[in-house]
């Protein structure tokens, strides 16, 4: 949507200093609408669990309160818990810090019960008969996106900071106090799908975790069975008694990536082949790339087609890819092309849980290196075909649920990041969106 200009302004919208408004809200100076702002108690802290717990710069780090990273202070007189103990409702700020984080805030809401107030983070106390606290810490959140807290902020070498001069008199747009409210509500609806999409993701990481274990222990059994199954101790632990145990150079060829001459420029001119980094390696299927090179590089890289399995063996050990098409890859990559008597997919789940195994061959230079040599010793289970599919097809499905968990959580990140931007500038009205009870 283009800038509005005062000669097209939509009916109903003024403008302001903050650009074009609904005639009902008002822009005023923060401190305007602040009961409180302060700084936190400048005590020495300890990590202890003496005392009362307290905030830190890092307790908000996140946008949210972490209870692991909290102070306690101890000694504390009776006048001061009063006058340093949080509200519900009272916003954290960090106004000093390093770049990324500067600007974040949380809102407290009760968690923990008895909670301090901690030097280094600012405290707002809105009056809240014209300032919506969730409102509040809603727009702080819109202002870091835009960079507004960067361009007020002195620096220094290490890390930025802004005085409270500054931050009062910061100008905010003011909506009626219900639209403030029903603003805050649907920014919180998107918020906490996105944080129940995120428990759901990490219930399901545990799961598979878990589903891996037994599953090369006992196999594709259920619990009860897996009493019954006859197992073997091996290298690699206890497998059942059908299964072997196999080096990776006896399930395929092995190939070392490369990296085509960055001097010659028509090799990454116009690109049409990923080409594949140990980043773009994330123990799933290979869905980034860091670059492309051209079919013109192709004589001097190393290609492989769908169904290869990447691991990165420099650097970043034993991070595994499985590619879904034909892709290159550079020289701190081992890809494995599995031959008859391994499905690759379960060879991908197989290098996975051997990760740990991978990583102790490494050798310690600058960067830790596991060779093409030592990588081909790598030792994993090979039960029959049969169950290897079986296998494969158990983790591949919990993998599917991940995906489309991952998936959901990146469209509500964008879904709030959208909203967050239209409704704090009016571009959409609380009022022209369906909020579900």
């Amino acid at each position: 949507m283009k800038p509005f200009t005062n000669e097209i302004l939509p009916q109903g919208y003024k403008m302001t200093e903050l650009g074009a408004l609904p005639k009902e809200w008002k822009v005023v100076r923060l401190e305007e609408c602040l009961e409180l702002l302060r700084n936190g108690i400048t005590k020495e802290q300890n990590k202890l669990y003496k005392g009362f717990p307290v905030s830190r710069i890092e307790t908000i780090s996140t946008g949210k309160i972490n209870i692991k990273k909290i102070g306690y202070i101890d000694n504390l007189s009776d006048d001061e818990i009063e006058k340093y103990r949080l509200k519900e409702g009272d916003i954290l700020f960090s106004h000093i810090n390093s770049e990324p984080y500067l600007g974040n805030s949380v809102i407290y809401e009760n968690e923990p019960k008895t909670f301090i107030h901690g030097m280094n983070l600012l405290l707002f106390r809105v009056k809240a008969e014209i300032l919506d606290a969730k409102f509040l810490n809603f727009l702080f959140n819109y202002y870091r996106n835009k960079g507004v807290f960067l361009q007020i902020a002195s620096r220094s070498v290490n890390q930025s900071s802004i005085n409270q001069g500054k931050i009062k008199t910061l100008p905010i747009p003011l909506p009626p106090l219900p639209e403030q409210q029903k603003i805050a509500a649907v920014l919180s609806a998107v918020q906490e799908a996105k944080e129940k999409t995120e428990a759901v993701i990490a219930a399901t990481k545990a799961l598979k975790k878990s589903m891996m274990k037994h599953l090369f222990t006992y196999g594709p059994v259920s619990p009860q069975e897996a009493e019954n199954v006859p197992l073997k101790e091996t290298e690699i632990g206890s497998v059942p008694e059908e299964w072997e145990v196999v080096r990776l150079g006896e399930i395929g060829n092995i190939i070392t990536g490369n990296t085509p001459s960055k001097n010659i420029k028509e090799y990454w001119e116009k690109g049409e082949i990923e080409f594949i980094k140990p980043p773009d390696l994330q123990n799933q299927k290979i869905v980034t790339f860091s670059e492309k090179i051209s079919n013109s590089a192709v004589i001097k890289a190393r290609i492989v087609h769908q169904g290869t399995i990447l691991v990165s063996c420099i650097g970043i050990i034993g991070r595994v890819g499985l590619s879904q098409k034909s892709i290159a890859f550079n020289q701190q990559i081992n890809a494995i092309v599995p031959n008859e008597n391994i499905y690759n997919h379960f060879l991908f789940y197989a290098i996975q849980v051997q990760q740990k195994q991978i990583e102790n061959l490494a050798s310690f230079t600058t960067v830790p290196i596991v060779s093409k040599a030592k990588f081909s010793t790598v030792k994993i289970p090979l039960p029959p075909l049969p169950t290897q599919q079986k296998i494969a097809s158990i983790l591949s499905a919990i993998d599917e649920k991940i995906e489309a968990e991952e998936n959901k959580k990146k469209a509500l990140e964008e879904l709030f990041k959208s909203l967050l931007h239209d409704l704090m500038t009016a571009k959409i009205r609380v009022n022209q969106l369906e909020i579900s009870s």
